[in-house]
């Protein structure tokens, strides 16, 4: 399998990154990629020694391969699955969103239902076999850029003023389809290997040139990634910002400008109902998000640790109302890994043979996820309280000869060093109120998408409403007027 020294030495390839204005010649030499490239390089480094338990026989290309990329077969493949994701997950303690494991989840999924993708004229079935082949061989980290640019959300591409402002086909040839346009939000793509482009979002019958589906390497001739603004060049030491050094992913803008195609390369092209067959007919929108809410379990578990710790600190912990808090804290991180665990236990096997997680479960946790998330960090910043804001400039302060008498004077607690608080106040801080946080807030609002497009197209039909309604209809047909008798009347 291929190791991160390798992963990396991919990195150098010529993609066009740009950042405030230029061009980054070599990501890896670019503060605002280089600590967040080399943890991904920790992640390949860990699948690929046999020792952690993340290789698996694939019979699709007949030798070792990432067990995050599996397709499950049965329900012990299924555990596995989750405890090599849960492996990753730990190692950056659910800081980074969109790992590798993501978007090549998707691809065990599409690499299992070909037939989705069968197209008349093209082998699109046969490119979606071969890609997910090469996932498996080769050990690649996509991103993925599913949603249209934020031009107008009322109306769909074809509406907007301006040609191809979302991508899609401008014509054909005989070497592949040729597109021009923008995608967002492909989270990582300045670090990955390639980016999976498509679409998300319900299309109209007018939008049928935005249509598409297709993989193609960062590198690749007239594609170019708009970067937002990164954090860890701001980050003045892992002392100072330990989250912000390490995980601070780049989000970016995918713009394309009338890019070849390869016909291999596309698995679906003009076609409005394949398009959304493609994540809901597979099963990929299941474990794909199966996948996310182990890492938010993950996470939010690291975050639970950080409320604790401080509490034992500050010697609240033994406060009724310190411990209410801590105890709701708990409630909720434990009925996510509740719902990932009962998404796991109510699995069924599809046609295909794949075993998809239990999509009750699972949504039920992503239909919470907007309010999970900001409740989980108030509760934090009550715990810290003033504790965040008065700490040391930097960790100058810790090490000056000038300022370390009084810091390890005045910013201690009872049996714990200046150090160790200053570092776990510094966490908590780059937990709940740097710019990383503010992102991370963000980002796991809106992780799969709009509140109410959650909760309504994924929660609430997928609950089992129907089989509910069903069992009240038999116990209110149970009885009647005519079949009540005067002493129950009385």
């Amino acid at each position: 399998m291929r190791t991160g020294k390798e992963y990396l030495k991919s990195l150098n390839d010529g993609r066009t990154v740009i950042l405030d204005g230029e061009v980054v010649g070599n990501v890896l030499e670019h503060p605002a990629f280089a600590k967040v490239a080399r943890t991904m390089s920790e992640l390949f480094d860990i699948a690929a020694d046999p020792a952690n338990g993340m290789q698996f026989h694939s019979e699709e290309i007949g030798g070792p391969a990432n067990r995050t990329f599996a397709a499950p077969r049965n329900q012990e493949e299924l555990v596995l699955r989750r405890q090599a994701i849960e492996k990753w997950a730990k190692h950056t303690h659910g800081w980074v969103g969109r790992s590798p494991d993501h978007v090549g989840t998707f691809f065990a999924a599409f690499g299992s239902h070909p037939e989705v993708f069968q197209n008349d004229e093209r082998d699109f079935a046969g490119n979606v076999e071969r890609y997910y082949k090469k996932i498996l061989s080769e050990n690649l980290y996509l991103s993925y850029a599913i949603i249209p640019p934020q031009v107008s959300r009322a109306t769909t591409a074809s509406g907007w003023e301006g040609e191809y402002l979302q991508v899609g086909v401008v014509r054909e040839t005989e070497e592949g389809i040729i597109v021009r346009g923008s995608q967002m939000l492909a989270t990582g793509a300045a670090i990955a290997d390639e980016v999976f482009v498509t679409c998300i979002k319900p299309l109209g019958p007018d939008d049928v040139d935005f249509a598409v589906s297709f993989a193609i390497p960062v590198a690749t001739d007239g594609l170019k990634l708009y970067c937002r603004r990164p954090f860890a060049p701001a980050a003045t030491s892992d002392f100072d910002y330990p989250l912000t050094s390490h995980y601070d992913e780049p989000d970016a803008l995918v713009v394309f400008d009338d890019v070849l195609i390869p016909w291999d390369r596309v698995f679906i092209n003009r076609n409005i109902d394949t398009l959304r067959r493609q994540f809901f007919e597979t099963g990929a929108h299941a474990l794909g998000n199966w996948q996310a809410q182990i890492r938010f379990s993950t996470k939010l578990k690291f975050i639970a640790s950080v409320a604790r710790k401080v509490t034992q600190v500050n010697g609240t912990d033994k406060i009724p109302g310190v411990q209410e808090k801590l105890g709701e804290l708990a409630a909720i991180v434990q009925s996510v890994e509740s719902a990932v665990l009962a998404a796991e236990y109510t699995a069924t096997t599809d046609d295909a043979g794949m075993r998809v997680p239990g999509k009750s479960a699972l949504y039920g946790a992503m239909g919470l996820q907007s309010e999970t998330y900001p409740r989980v960090i108030s509760i934090l910043r009550d715990l810290v309280g003033g504790g965040v804001l008065q700490l040391p400039s930097s960790v100058a302060d810790m090490t000056s000869s000038v300022t370390r008498p009084d810091m390890e004077r005045y910013v201690q607690s009872p049996g714990v060093t200046s150090e160790e608080r200053v570092k776990l106040f510094k966490l908590a801080w780059d937990i709940i109120g740097s710019e990383f946080a503010g992102r991370h807030q963000q980002y796991e609002m809106f992780y799969a998408g709009a509140p109410f497009v959650v909760r309504g197209a994924y929660t609430y039909r997928n609950y089992g409403y129907d089989a509910l309604v069903a069992e009240l209809d038999t116990f209110l047909g149970s009885y009647s007027v005519a079949g009540t008798t005067e002493s129950e009347e009385i």
